[in-house]
C-alpha cells in the first residue's frame, strides 16, 4: 500500500482472514495487517491512542455484535477516523448493502472472489489504487480557506 501503516482488517472468518493475510503476501505487500474480529473490536482498536492509524479498512459486511455497515457509520461520523478509506471485501450481493455502504462513504465495494487467484488479483488492483492514488495527509486539516477563490477575479 502506501507508508508502512498497518491495513485493518474487520473479519470474523478466520479462513477468510488467513486468505487476505495470504494474498498480499503474494503481492508483496508490507504493511502490517491488524486483524478484528467485528464493529465493535475494530473501533476499540482505532480508539486506542497506542495504536498507529490504518492506512486503509477491508472489512467484511456480515460480522458478530456490531457489522461493517454499523461500524461504517460510526467511524464515517467521527472527524478522527471519517478520512480512513474503507474497502468492503464481502461475499454479499445484496444491491441495499452496496447503496448503503456508499451512501457511508466507502471507497468501494468488492465481493470476495471464490476462486483463490481471482481474489489475489482484486486485492492487487487495490494495493495498485491506493499505491498510485494522490491521498491528502489526513493528520492535517485543511480549511476552506485554501480553497475559496476571490470573487475579483
Amino acid at each position: 500500500m502506501r507508508d508502512f501503516k498497518p491495513i485493518l482488517l474487520l473479519e470474523d472468518d478466520t479462513v477468510d482472514a488467513m486468505t487476505v493475510k495470504r494474498a498480499l503476501k503474494d503481492i508483496k505487500v508490507t504493511n502490517p495487517l491488524v486483524r478484528t474480529a467485528n464493529g465493535e473490536e475494530g473501533l476499540a482498536y482505532l480508539r486506542d491512542e497506542k495504536n498507529p492509524k490504518p492506512c486503509v479498512i477491508l472489512l467484511d459486511l456480515n460480522m458478530p455484535k456490531m457489522n461493517g455497515l454499523e461500524f461504517l457509520k460510526v467511524i464515517k461520523a467521527d472527524d478522527q477516523f471519517k478520512k480512513i478509506p474503507a474497502i468492503v471485501l464481502t461475499t454479499s450481493k445484496d444491491d441495499q448493502e452496496r447503496f448503503k455502504g456508499f451512501q457511508l462513504n466507502i471507497a468501494g465495494y468488492i465481493i470476495k472472489p471464490v476462486d483463490y487467484m481471482k481474489f489475489v488479483e482484486a486485492l492487487r488492483i487495490v494495493d495498485l489504487y491506493w499505491t498510485l492514488s494522490e491521498m491528502p495527509n489526513c493528520e492535517q486539516e485543511i480549511t476552506n480557506e485554501k480553497f475559496q477563490t476571490n470573487p475579483a477575479s
